[in-house]
């Protein structure tokens, strides 16, 4: 078979979906590897260094004319009729948003979202959220950094001492976790929240403090999964309070709180950035989804009346665009394992797989995503 890795189009996407590792992978599996040029080129991978594996350099046409396609985003509506129909297209897909579906199902493509991985344990080596949110983790931390206006660690010196900054994380997630990690190993003052109780351990074993809303038994029982849910009208006040009172003392807030299909639920009031301190700066990892944050503009950094500096950058994996296609690349290389017959010679679209059949979202000319 032949898979095509067409360059990703989406302003501001800097990743690709295969690596020469992963692409001198495939080839070993008996397969054709076809690359846009170009492709890898804001991912710093040159042309050279596909070929050099033994993928071939084609144009836009020739690499979506494949009987599968690795892409990062969906395809663009004018890309759709480029693809070969009955191909197969593993990609991340915004489902919950995306309005191409019926175009895709039209086309007789079947389509697997990677977003829709079901959290298993045989699913954590393709699971492309976990791997993106590590990295987004890591570089909201940076960018804090890029727009606090003092220290992150204590240090003594013969002028004085200079106090760590205090850092609050708002979900704790794998982007959280990371984030704390990421403050921690700078040398700040680290508190965490998030409305599973389940995490506390996790935050604490990071040598953060974990801030926690009282909450009952039957609210405790309720959201003590792998994703947050939404919680009561009662619930969301105290922790209203109980955020405000921290985010306040707080020189840097990273938000990481997102619901699937929804939007992202508001975790810093714009009162309560006007209580924050000249200087302070909130990231917000959620600002595609909305925002935890109402004042949060997707893909601006700016800086309110009162000085608090509020970072909307979008897409923090991309940029870190070398590692998040690599360890991307490796997610849908895993994946398609889960499908090749064993002589790799075509695909098993099991839908007893369930791995397979959550994630399939179009197939047989018709759209099978079904959203909650």
């Amino acid at each position: 078979m032949q898979i095509g890795i067409p360059a990703e189009t989406l302003p501001g996407e800097t990743r690709v979906a295969a690596t020469p590792e992963t692409v001198k992978k495939l080839i070993g599996l008996g397969q054709t590897v076809v690359v846009q040029a170009g492709a890898g080129k804001l991912s710093a991978i040159t042309d050279e260094a596909y070929s050099t594996v033994g993928a071939r350099i084609v144009n836009g046409d020739e690499a979506f004319a494949s009987d599968i396609i690795f892409k990062v985003r969906a395809p663009q509506i004018d890309e759709i009729p480029l693809i070969k129909p009955g191909a197969a297209v593993i990609s991340l897909f915004g489902v919950h948003h995306n309005t191409t579906l019926p175009d895709l199902a039209s086309r007789q493509l079947n389509c697997f979202a990677m977003e829709l991985l079901p959290r298993i344990t045989r699913a954590q080596s393709m699971d492309v959220l976990s791997s993106q949110a590590n990295i987004a983790g890591y570089k909201a931390v940076l960018l804090a950094t890029q727009y606090y206006p003092k220290f992150m660690p204590m240090l003594m010196t013969a002028a004085g001492t200079v106090k760590p900054a205090r850092v609050l994380i708002l979900g704790v997630g794998v982007a959280g976790l990371q984030a704390i990690a990421t403050a921690k190993r700078l040398g700040a003052v680290v508190e965490a929240f998030d409305v599973r109780p389940s995490t506390k351990e996790q935050v604490e074993s990071l040598g953060a403090k974990f801030v926690e809303v009282p909450m009952s038994d039957e609210e405790k029982k309720a959201n003590d999964g792998v994703y947050a849910k939404e919680m009561s009208e009662d619930y969301k006040r105290r922790q209203g309070e109980l955020v405000a009172k921290h985010a306040a003392a707080a020189d840097i807030v990273i938000t990481t709180a997102l619901i699937p299909g929804k939007p992202a639920p508001e975790l810093i009031k714009p009162e309560v950035v006007s209580s924050m301190k000249p200087g302070s700066v909130i990231v917000d990892l959620a600002a595609e989804a909305g925002g935890n944050c109402k004042l949060t503009r997707a893909g601006e950094v700016f800086q309110t009346e009162n000085g608090v500096t509020l970072v909307g950058t979008t897409n923090l994996a991309g940029h870190v665009a070398q590692d998040a296609s690599s360890l991307y690349a490796r997610n849908l290389l895993t994946f398609l394992g889960e499908m090749l017959k064993k002589d790799a010679t075509a695909l098993d679209i099991n839908m007893d797989n369930e791995i397979i059949a959550k994630t399939r979202i179009t197939g047989d000319g018709q759209v099978l995503f079904k959203a909650n």
